[in-house]
């Protein structure tokens, strides 16, 4: 063989055979490690929306009567208010159109709310 097509050969053939070979190496080994099985699992992620009812918010007011010195306290709730608990991926919009109702209807009914920093876990009132 000519020693100049021999050196290119060298020069080109021997990192390429290398390269096969440690394809191939992982691939075995790869099929090892996943056993013979020939079964493809497949994982798709679900979300799962709660809608959770709670006991409505308690205010409670103290009045103090600075001549009589005395103390009162009254209890308020708001009977029939609905709860939901932010999930991942909420929007007003989404929320408003699964309860039947509007965005401003929910900023009126959650007051100081910013409805570009809902967080999961978070409590709103819905109705």
């Amino acid at each position: 063989m000519d020693p100049v097509r021999r050196r290119e050969l060298t020069r080109y053939g021997a990192p390429a055979a290398f390269l096969v070979a440690v394809t191939i190496a992982v691939l075995l080994i790869k099929s090892g490690l996943e056993g013979s099985s020939q079964t493809t699992t497949a994982v798709v992620p679900t979300t799962t929306r709660a809608t959770t009812t709670l006991p409505p918010p308690t205010t409670t007011i103290v009045l103090t009567t600075p001549t009589a010195g005395t103390t009162s306290s009254t209890t308020t709730t708001t009977p029939g208010a609905k709860y939901y608990v932010i999930q991942t991926g909420d929007t007003l919009g989404g929320i408003a159109s699964r309860y039947g109702t509007t965005v401003d209807q929910l900023m009126t009914l959650n007051p100081g709310l910013d409805p570009s920093a809902l967080q999961p876990g978070q409590r709103i009132r819905v109705g």
